[in-house]
């Protein structure tokens, strides 16, 4: 008798349809698109965050603005501001739209930053003109880097929301520059009133992304 020819077991074997998972045992997971870990987000749900977290800075800006205005709105600054906070203004505007046409929430903790940003603000402006401007240039430095690294994750189907983002980004690093002109650094303990803003800042953003 002729024994079988090893090879043609092995294709065989390797051709036969695989049996179905028996009861009680798991199919095998499906495979990750290329790139994701898990625990990453989806496409779908980082594009959610993103229109989130950024009415949600949005609007935090504003009260920032509005709580120094309630302190130096009669100052030689007052212009300044308004103009700065005019165009948060608009930003906040764009991302309120953009949470309806996405259908996407705002974040639950919108009436904390509805306080926190305000007393930000105030607070930093009874410090002095130039805590208030060490306030703003800690903000928009983070608020830069936030933009930049979202920009990374939009691809052409969203051009229209990364160009926004980068007008908006444009304008953020304007604000920036006017606080560093208008002696921020000059303010008292600005290094350690700089990385209070600037943690909790970023403290924020990762709050506001997921709730």
């Amino acid at each position: 008798m002729t024994p079988p020819d090893s090879t043609a077991i092995s294709i065989a074997a390797a051709s036969a349809p695989s049996a179905p998972p028996s009861a009680g045992e798991s199919p095998a997971p499906r495979p990750r698109p290329r790139g994701r870990l898990p625990g990453d987000p989806t496409p779908e749900q980082r594009l959610a965050r993103i229109v989130r977290v950024d009415h949600a800075g949005e609007y935090g800006a504003k009260r920032i603005y509005e709580g120094q205005l309630s302190v130096m709105g009669r100052g030689r600054h007052a212009k300044t501001l308004r103009h700065m906070a005019d165009q948060e203004l608009e930003h906040l505007q764009y991302f309120e739209k953009q949470l309806v046409a996405r259908q996407v929430r705002p974040t639950v903790l919108q009436p904390l930053w509805h306080v926190a940003g305000f007393l930000l603000g105030a607070g930093t402006a009874v410090m002095g003109e130039r805590a208030a401007m060490a306030c703003t240039v800690a903000v928009e430095q983070v608020i830069d880097g936030h933009y930049e690294a979202q920009l990374k994750h939009l691809g052409p189907e969203e051009e229209e929301l990364k160009t926004s983002i980068l007008k908006f980004q444009a304008e953020e690093v304007e604000h920036r520059d006017i606080g560093l002109l208008n002696g921020a650094e000059q303010a008292p303990a600005y290094p350690v009133l700089s990385a209070a803003i600037k943690a909790g800042t970023k403290a924020v953003i990762w709050v506001a992304e997921r709730v």
